[in-house]
């Protein structure tokens, strides 16, 4: 029988907040939450931010916990968006006799075409520039753009272990993978003595690379700001880094690898692979997942020369009837209303599976589970960002998943839908079109619709992601988050069989038995997939397993669940207990016990088996 892939830990950070432990999504619908629940939810944000969890009972400490979390506009200890570096051309005109005055150390070698050099005696030269030469200055600029979706205010994960010029995406991606550990409940180490090397995976990436100052962008930056580029610059900067990080510095892990790049898709193109790792018997734990760091002032200023980002002047217009004298960032992402742009924004999120048995056998917490996630292109296309017939591909192939699963009551009722949702015109028309199709095909009435990204921004490779934290949320407290930045749905979104909304919808933390989760990329990168509730998924494994052995886990899983609320309480004292191990049980070839029918590896339980057959070992025929 074909494997189940099971989410037994999840972790990450975003604007809401830390992932496990439900923290994030809490951020979200803060105002549903019981005292003690938003208590917890400050508790966790005032230790990311490092502030004094005794003071958590004055109003105006809380205040600023929850007004420096979500949205907001890019505040001057990350950048100034009225002061950003440029350099501007300054032509120097046709005429002779002009001459620049420069210490003798500073003089370029060699010279310009053109320029001449004269010696002024105490360690002073005069430039002479070739007539109509061009210099660079730099001068500081205000961005057309200045909302974000940035982590909590006084959180830095550099600062959390030795980061050595790390990229922030790269930070953010050892913490959130060490947060998706910590939520386990389970040691790793051991966990490794019931697995053979080669069933581990580690599917992660960033659909852009890491581009800032450590990244891609010191490397391309350099020169033309006279400086050097570093050894590091190039290979930190490379797409796939948030799985070889993890896999060098905190897994030690030696089995598949990689990163699928889909755009905004790319979460749920990581995460394809991983379910086809389980489902086939390649791999028994498979670590997914995405980080990115976008908001950087040149990426700012790419998506702004796309018309893709939500400007100040355009944020302001859309509010100019009701008197509006400045844009209000906090509602900068309306997702299906009247809208005119996304918000960038940074995260990263990482989800651990198992395959069924080993995550009773383990005891391991199970927060839903994966049957299937799809992937379709769009065809030809009039431009590269245009929307195409992709997505109407995967979500109605999700929503069969689903069906085939639970059976039609159980989709027409008991479904919800996380949509890509980016707050774009173009998007809140064409996927408005896509899931009000797929409501209508599938006899679905009042479909809630769920759009994450108005709360966290777009976290571009991570936001499906982001969508997968706020769904295990609303099995554990009941909620289905609202879309609280709009005050109305825009008059071209297809609504006929949507329900869209800002108001959050109580369901029940067992209401719902599937969401479908819905990615939409630029280039035609289309992903979808039908997320099970835990409680269906622990109704699958009884029918799978037996009454027997689902009390054997429960009894297991009492002590998996008190580690990994230790691990969280810990977490919101700020002891996030990030693994980050450089230099640490370094392995070479003599390390390996290598024969023709086995390959141990030191830290696993089983050899590598060699002799397990190919599928294609009978097409030679007998002789």
């Amino acid at each position: 029988m074909t494997r189940l892939p099971v989410i037994v830990g999840f972790g990450g950070i975003n604007a809401a907040g830390r992932s496990s432990f439900h923290h994030g999504y809490r951020r979200t619908i803060f105002e549903m939450l019981d005292a003690e629940r938003q208590q917890l939810t400050l508790r966790s944000l005032a230790a990311l931010a490092g502030r004094d969890r005794k003071d958590l009972t004055r109003p105006e400490e809380q205040a600023w916990l929850l007004e420096n979390s979500l949205i907001r506009r890019i505040q001057e200890d990350w950048f100034d968006p009225e002061r950003t570096p440029v350099n501007r051309r300054l032509p120097l005109g046709e005429g002779e006799g002009q001459q620049l005055v420069v210490r003798s150390r500073h003089l370029p070698d060699p010279l310009p075409s053109g320029w001449r050099a004269r010696e002024l005696g105490d360690g002073q030269v005069a430039l002479e520039p070739e007539p109509g030469s061009e210099l660079l200055m730099p001068v500081e600029q205000s961005l057309p753009v200045s909302a974000a979706g940035l982590l909590p205010t006084g959180f830095a994960p550099g600062r959390l272990y030795p980061a050595r010029s790390h990229p922030r995406g790269l930070q953010m991606a050892v913490f959130a993978a060490s947060d998706a550990l910590g939520s386990l409940g389970l040691d790793w180490t051991a966990l490794l003595q019931g697995v053979a090397a080669d069933q581990v995976s580690v599917y992660a990436g960033s659909a852009m690379g890491q581009l800032d100052e450590h990244g891609n962008g010191g490397m391309l930056a350099s020169r033309y700001r006279g400086r050097r580029v570093t050894s590091k610059h190039c290979p930190f900067g490379l797409a796939e880094m948030p799985a070889d990080f993890v896999n060098a510095y905190v897994l030690g892990n030696v089995g598949a690898t990689g990163a699928g790049t889909g755009a905004c898709a790319s979460f749920l193109y990581n995460l394809r692979q991983g379910v086809i790792d389980i489902q086939t018997g390649r791999a028994r734990i498979v670590v997914v997942g995405a980080a990115e760091a976008p908001v950087v002032p040149d990426v700012i200023a790419g998506y702004v020369a796309m018309g893709a980002l939500a400007t100040d002047d355009q944020l302001q217009a859309l509010d100019a009837a009701r008197g509006a004298t400045a844009p209000d960032h906090r509602r900068a992402s309306r997702p299906f209303s009247t809208n005119c742009g996304f918000t960038i924004a940074e995260g990263a999120q990482y989800i651990v599976l198992m395959d069924d048995e080993l995550a009773l056998a383990t005891g391991a917490t199970i927060h839903g589970a994966v049957p299937e996630v799809h992937i379709n292109a769009d065809g030809f296309k009039k431009s590269i960002a245009s929307p195409g017939v992709g997505n109407y591909l995967t979500l109605v192939k999700a929503l069969a998943d689903a069906r085939a699963i639970l059976g039609d009551e159980a989709v027409r009722r008991r479904s919800f839908v996380h949509a890509h949702g980016t707050s774009t015109p173009q998007n809140r028309v064409s996927e408005s079109h896509i899931m009000n199709e797929a409501a209508r095909l599938f006899g679905i009435h009042d479909w809630r619709v769920a759009a994450v990204k108005a709360y966290v921004g777009h976290t571009l490779a991570t936001a499906a992601g982001d969508q997968f934290a706020s769904c295990f949320g609303t099995w554990q407290d009941g909620w289905i988050p609202g879309i609280a930045t709009i005050d109305h749905v825009a008059d071209d979104v297809h609504q006929s069989h949507l329900a869209i909304g800002p108001e959050h919808s109580e369901v029940g933390p067992e209401g719902m038995d599937v969401a479908l989760v819905n990615a939409k990329g630029f280039g035609g990168n289309n992903a979808s997939t039908a997320l099970l509730a835990p409680h269906v998924a622990r109704r699958m494994l009884t029918h799978r397993h037996g009454q027997a052995a689902m009390a054997a886990w429960q009894q297991r899983n009492e002590a998996v669940q008190e580690r990994a609320e230790a691990y969280d309480a810990a977490a919101c004292e700020g002891d996030f207990q990030v693994v980050y191990r450089f230099d640490h049980n370094v392995l070479d070839g003599d390390d390996l016990t290598l024969t023709t029918g086995r390959i141990g590896v030191p830290g696993f339980g089983q050899d590598i088996d060699l002799e397990r057959g190919s599928p294609y070992q009978s097409w030679l025929g007998e002789d």
